[in-house]
């Protein structure tokens, strides 16, 4: 039934009207179907949580293999919900009637999660809360109730899910690890609806077999069925249950038997709807007006349908006449339909006049602060002309769902409530908040084309500006950078008169999201063009910060770095204590093209921490690659491959697969360099994913993180041709710098020192221009190796010191010991051997200490050249953690609780405690205290 949950075994637990009156029939032959559902039951006893999906056409019988499953559940909780369409742009609530029985377990979680669901299911009023709080609450919830016993959570009807439910659950299903709780969804197939489950398992039912369908229609009709009328029927309906219970119904025992003909045209599965309108026309007016009440309503509750069909003149013999019908049934205090086609039969048959006087009674009865949103969409629906009073309470839905996270419910209302509003100044604005939940909501392709109907019709120039940004935003991240970069421009442009300091918000982000294109692409806009003097009056850190990002990220375009650095080391200054998401992010940008690896770590960790803390799943996915990049660099691939590995895990479960790509880059990357041999398999997922036209930012970045892990995986394969080629590709020169020992020694090693030489002054430049020991180390490396080339041995061993003779704080270990190693080859193959010893060794301590296998086994060969060998280290236990085991057990040598751990990388504490008792079995110890005297490279901040 609708909403209602069921308990432990043993406990009456209702079945449904969907599946009640033909549940057992319509199993013959769904044994393989029975036994997949069983072996997800007994996982999730077994502390393996799972899901599964469901899928069918309309009456195949998914609702009674979820009943027959509850009616199996023995000693787990059931707890059920289901789709409704009139329910659907109401956030969270499906979530709401699943969670319900649960609800009482609210207060073992973390008080940031219990609020946030307690406000999203309206319990609490409270501000904005990130949607992925909820989710994550929700996974805490159910992961709690098992603790008390294992957990089944049955939803039928998942393609009506409300859009914030259904992206709950997939988070939930997508996160069970060791969890006793499992997930079992139906959803109908073909319709226009689709419920996108994404790369969860399915099983897709089909129509019965002849047998089966023979079994079924003995026991359905108590008559003898010939074999041609089985063909016929099998036929026509494909083998459909429902169609075979239900149609032989309108046949006469003469007709069955084959004595009698059958009617020219049987109604085929698509039009089994049909059967259930001809039984309700043939019930009385009020009747069939209490149906339509019936089926408009979302709330399920009697009394609401009872009161609102009284209004209509259908009063209590009408509900008697349809209840007597079958096709609605009186549980307890609910009232459902025997089927969702009933429903959705009766409603769509229904002629507009009489929907809209439905949904204006419905409206009428829902007085309570609890239907305070089902009334907004009621009256919406019982409308078609502008009126002010229903836009009103649209809006008032709008700020509610929007305070909780529900923000596609949020888009919805103001959509709504847009078509209603007679004034073109506040429809705009109303589209532009509808487009901005959207893009809030993930809802990308949406969110654009709710922007792009706004723009036709703004007359405020500061409006569209807006509205630019937004589709800036959408473009930068899902679409063509250079699309965006001149949205961005257009709109600074427009609105520099009238707003400067707008003007020069969206003309920083314009100009910082330039310098990751081709000259050619970038914005021309002129800082001076925008600001017209107004913000040098603002004193304020924030404008000043945004000022100098602009004007830094201008010269950098046009003037190059040299020009840039000291505006964007200003801004870097006042932007130290400033939390703004828009200026986190171009401080990253900057203090990347800086090379400030401890600036670009310190403002990303700054926003991961935030964003753990305030559980916004969104940023938390935005910051950790740039963490994981921030770690490659500086040798702490531990770490990189933590945060690039929870980063590919919360691209899937938050349905997000594409930024995944990054991530995977860079786990490939690491892979190369430690000699993993995941390498092959993280490269053939990666190619999947990025298997489309590469778009957004993350696309850019991606596309030369691959290129450089490819050229490396050749580097290291002694093909040094094969991965020039792919160092020749990239294109970012951020990225470019990163890379530059690597494509150094491959140009070098190929023989193309021509190229090594031009690649060289370019490193060369950017030394000059931020004059860091970092930047001046790598030019000194490249022009020792450079040297060697060229057999030019006293200059080759005088920058080789020079390299060396920068402070060790100056950064990437990895690089460090690379010139070690390149020095000792150069002692060596001088003749020097015991000069080339100390280098040799050096490098190879390094190369052990930070897992560099392959350049291990190098630094090892050559110093067997020297004439020593080299003394076997014990490989360190904690090389063998898995990323997410090495984060867990960083989080808990910190001090952190499993529950505290759990909150901070949005899993479960029993799944947290799965992986810790792992951390012992890999490393021998016993206790979180000796946990502590771990070096585990990847400690994070918090």
């Amino acid at each position: 039934m609708v909403g209602r949950a069921g308990g432990f075994a043993g406990l009456s637990v209702p079945i449904g009207s969907c599946a009640a009156t033909y549940a057992v029939g319509v199993l013959h032959g769904r044994e393989r179907e029975r036994e997949r559902i069983a072996v997800l039951l007994d996982d999730a006893r077994g502390s393996r949580g799972g899901a599964l999906v469901l899928r069918g056409q309309p009456g195949v019988g998914k609702s009674a293999l979820l009943a027959d499953t509850v009616r199996s559940a023995d000693s787990m909780q059931v707890l059920r919900t289901q789709g409704i369409e009139s329910e659907s742009p109401l956030a969270f609530a499906a979530l709401q009637r699943l969670l319900r029985p649960a609800m009482r377990h609210a207060d073992r979680l973390p008080a940031p999660q219990a609020g946030a669901l307690r406000a999203a299911f309206g319990e609490t009023a409270v501000g904005a809360t990130d949607r992925f709080l909820i989710f994550l609450a929700a996974l805490s919830l159910l992961a709690e109730a098992a603790e008390q016993a294992p957990v089944l959570c049955v939803i039928d009807d998942a393609h009506w899910l409300d859009d914030a439910s259904a992206a709950a659950l997939l988070f939930v299903a997508r996160r069970l690890g060791s969890e006793r709780v499992a997930l079992l969804f139906a959803a109908r197939e073909g319709d226009l609806r689709r419920f996108d489950s994404g790369e969860l398992p399915d099983l897709l039912l089909g129509g019965l077999d002849v047998a089966s369908a023979t079994r079924l229609l003995a026991e359905q009709t108590g008559e003898p069925v010939s074999a041609d009328v089985l063909d016929r029927l099998m036929a026509q309906t494909g083998g459909n249950p429902l169609a075979l219970v239900e149609l032989p119904r309108a046949m006469t025992a003469a007709q069955l038997s084959g004595r009698q003909h059958l009617p020219a045209e049987l109604p085929l599965t698509e039009g089994v709807q049909r059967v259930f309108l001809d039984r309700c026309r043939w019930l009385s007016a009020p009747a069939q007006t209490l149906l339509c009440v019936a089926a408009a309503d979302d709330s399920t509750r009697v009394s609401v349908v009872r009161r609102a069909a009284d209004l209509l003149g259908a009063g209590p013999a009408a509900f008697a006449e349809a209840e007597g019908s079958g096709l609605v049934r009186i549980a307890g205090t609910e009232i459902e339909f025997r089927h969702p086609l009933v429903r959705s039969a009766v409603y769509q048959a229904a002629t507009t006049l009489e929907r809209q006087q439905a949904h204006g009674a419905l409206a009428r009865v829902m007085t309570g602060v609890q239907d305070a949103d089902r009334r907004a969409w009621h009256l919406a629906a019982a409308v078609d002309e502008p009126d002010e009073n229903v836009v009103a309470a649209l809006d008032q839905a709008a700020d509610r769902a929007q305070g909780r996270g529900g923000y596609e419910a949020a888009s919805a209302a103001l959509e709504r409530a847009a078509e209603l509003t007679r004034d073109e100044k506040s429809r705009t604005v109303r589209l532009l908040a509808a487009a901005t939940n959207a893009w809030w909501g993930a809802q990308l392709p949406r969110a654009a084309q709710l922007a792009n109907d706004a723009q036709a019709g703004a007359p405020d120039p500061a409006v569209r500006a807006e509205l630019d940004r937004l589709r800036g935003r959408i473009e930068f991240s899902v679409g063509s950078v250079p699309v965006a970069i001149r949205i961005w421009s257009r709109a600074a442009r427009e609105v520099a008169a009238t707003d400067p300091q707008l003007a020069g918000e969206i003309g920083m982000i314009a100009t910082a999201g330039s310098t990751f294109l081709p000259e050619a692409d970038r914005t021309d806009l002129d800082p001076d063009e925008l600001l017209l003097g107004s913000t040098v009056q603002d004193g304020s850190a924030r404008s000043r910060c945004f000022r100098s990002l602009l004007i830094g990220f201008h010269l950098l375009n046009h003037e190059g770095l040299a020009a840039a650095v000291p505006q964007l080391r200003e801004a870097i200054i006042l932007g130290e204590d400033l939390d703004e998401t828009d200026l986190l992010t171009n401080l990253g940008i900057a203090t990347f093209h800086l090379g400030d690896d401890k600036g670009f770590r310190r403002g990303f960790t700054r926003m991961l921490n935030q964003s753990r803390d305030n559980g916004a799943i969104g940023l938390v996915l935005f910051a950790l690659p740039r963490l994981a990049l921030a770690d490659l660099s500086a040798g702490n691939w531990a770490g990189a491959a933590a945060n690039a590995a929870e980063a590919v895990q919360l691209a899937r479960s938050t349905g997000q697969p594409a930024l995944a790509a990054m991530p995977l880059a860079q786990l490939a990357l690491c892979a190369t360099i430690r000699g993993d041999e995941q390498y092959e398999s993280l490269m053939a997922e990666l190619n999947q994913v990025a298997a489309g036209p590469l778009v957004g930012i993350l696309g850019v970045l991606m596309r030369d993180t691959r290129l450089w892990a490819q050229g490396s995986r050749e580097a290291l394969t002694g093909r040094p041709a094969e991965a020039l080629q792919h160092f020749e590709q990239m294109t970012q020169p951020t990225l470019i710098r990163l890379a530059a020992y690597d494509r150094l020694d491959m140009a070098i090693r190929a023989g193309h020192l021509d190229t090594a030489a031009r690649w060289l002054a370019d490193l060369q430049l950017f030394a000059d221009a931020v004059d860091t020991p970092h930047a001046h180390m790598v030019v000194a490396h490249g022009s020792a190796v450079t040297a060697v080339a060229k057999n030019s041995t006293v200059a080759a061993e005088a920058f080789f010191v020079e390299a060396l003779g920068y402070p060790h704080d100056a950064g990437r270990p990895f690089e460090r010991a690379r010139t070690h190693l390149a020095y000792g080859e150069f002692l060596r193959r001088s003749r020097r051997r015991v000069d080339a010893r100390e280098q040799l060794r050096t490098a190879l301590q390094t190369f052990d200490d930070l897992g560099a296998a392959p350049w291990a086994r190098r630094a090892e060969q050559e110093l067997r050249g020297s004439g020593e060998t080299a003394r076997k280290r014990d490989a360190s236990t904690v090389l063998a953690l898995t990323a997410q085991e090495s984060q867990v057990a960083s989080f808990v040598a910190s001090g952190l609780s499993n529950r505290e751990v759990a909150t901070k990388l949005f899993l479960s504490p029993r799944t947290i405690d799965f992986h810790l008792r792992n951390v012992f079995a890999k490393t021998g110890i016993s206790s979180r205290i000796e946990l502590t005297l771990l070096e585990l490279d990847s400690v994070p901040a918090h």
